[in-house]
């Protein structure tokens, strides 16, 4: 039997704070893709067999270059947290787990820079 409390053995056995932060900006991501979503669905829908003019035309417009922007870093980012989340929890090597999750960092930002150069391109 030791006189020692829950909490003093739990204590140094890691962090409580990272996992809060990740799990609130997944969930504030996720939230603003259901608008971004919703809008991006609506705008195909309405431009659906128009001529490439017309959809030029309709990304050259700032509102919607703002917002296709705004679609792909929260899209990414959220994927990206997603992905973490599930290399962290079904991952046991700490290397491997690392060299993924850079991985997927690194990938999912090239992806994200692309996307907005491409964006940035046909509005310019």
């Amino acid at each position: 039997m030791t006189l020692q409390t829950p909490l003093s053995k739990a204590r140094g056995l890691g962090s409580a704070k990272g996992g809060v932060h990740h799990w609130w900006v997944q969930r504030v991501s996720g939230a603003a893709l259901v608008p971004l979503t919703l809008w991006f669905i609506f705008s195909v829908a309405n431009l659906a067999g128009a001529p490439h003019a017309d959809w030029a035309q309709w990304l050259e417009n700032p509102f919607n270059t703002v917002l296709m922007i705004a679609l792909v870093l929260c899209g990414f980012h959220h994927g990206h947290l997603g992905l973490q989340v599930v290399i962290e929890d079904y991952i046991r090597k700490e290397a491997v787990k690392l060299i993924l999750i850079t991985s997927i960092r690194w990938f999912a930002a090239l992806l994200a820079i692309s996307s907005i150069f491409a964006i940035l391109k046909a509005t310019l």
